[in-house]
């Protein structure tokens, strides 16, 4: 049974979500601050944090920063109307989705067991698996991509949206595409989200040389670039 952890200094906000995820058949944790989160990951290693961003002693952002710091654990953030820079940094942070609050709970369990689900769908078995371009592969089984043989740490979402791209790299995706095959039709994310994981792609794996993984076409989406660590203005036959 997948474990949840609920990060919220609201006890009522705690116990609501708490309820709605074991009713969904997910077991849920509680954690009443950011320092709490911590221990209680190292403790009980959940597959999921739901994560209050607005916390008093250590805020969410700072929590997600440590969390990234050990691994791709999925973070779900909790934040108010009012706090668009944070969700927007919840996301560059690693963040993988996002819910504002006054929230319902179904559509927090909605969510989290999205997230869950891309994360520990078995891939089928196959060539299809093992997907290449230029120096960038991706293990669909392993669920681990890989610049020049070296492993790239991703999100479960970064990992989602990569492997998209390289379904059909000479394909160009309308970010409401990318949000269908990420989460199904009619699931609720802004555009501005999906120009954050990408963004957070793009930093990745240009700290690693692969400065060309994702191209923009303006006005329409993404596609995916050539793969060959060609920085904008350089020609491929001189890259170092």
């Amino acid at each position: 049974m997948p474990q949840v952890l609920v990060v919220d200094d609201d006890p009522h906000i705690r116990q609501l979500l708490a309820f709605a995820l074991e009713k969904a058949g997910l077991a849920a944790r509680e954690a009443e601050d950011g320092e709490a989160a911590l221990a209680a990951v190292a403790e009980q290693a959940p597959d999921l944090v739901v994560l209050d961003i607005n916390m008093p002693r250590m805020d969410g952002l700072d929590v997600c920063r440590r969390l990234r710091a050990q691994g791709d654990l999925p973070i779900l953030f909790l934040s108010s109307r009012d706090d668009e820079i944070d969700r927007i940094l919840g996301i560059e942070l690693g963040g993988d989705d996002y819910v504002t609050k006054p929230f319902s709970p179904r559509e927090v369990v909605a969510r989290v067991q999205a997230i869950l689900r891309r994360a520990r769908t078995p891939p089928t078995a196959g060539a299809a698996d093992m997907l290449a371009r230029g120096r960038l592969s991706l293990d669909g089984e392993g669920w681990t991509a890989r610049w020049d043989g070296a492993e790239v740490g991703l999100t479960v979402t970064e990992f989602g949206i990569l492997k998209i791209l390289l379904s059909a790299p000479a394909r160009v995706f309308t970010r409401d595409q990318i949000i269908d095959r990420l989460h199904g039709p009619g699931f609720a994310i802004t555009d501005r989200t999906i120009d954050s994981h990408v963004r957070n792609l793009r930093g990745k794996f240009a700290a690693v040389g692969g400065h060309d993984v994702v191209e923009t076409r303006a006005g329409v989406g993404y596609r995916l670039g050539p793969c060959l660590g060609v920085q904008p203005g350089q020609d491929a036959a001189t890259r170092a």
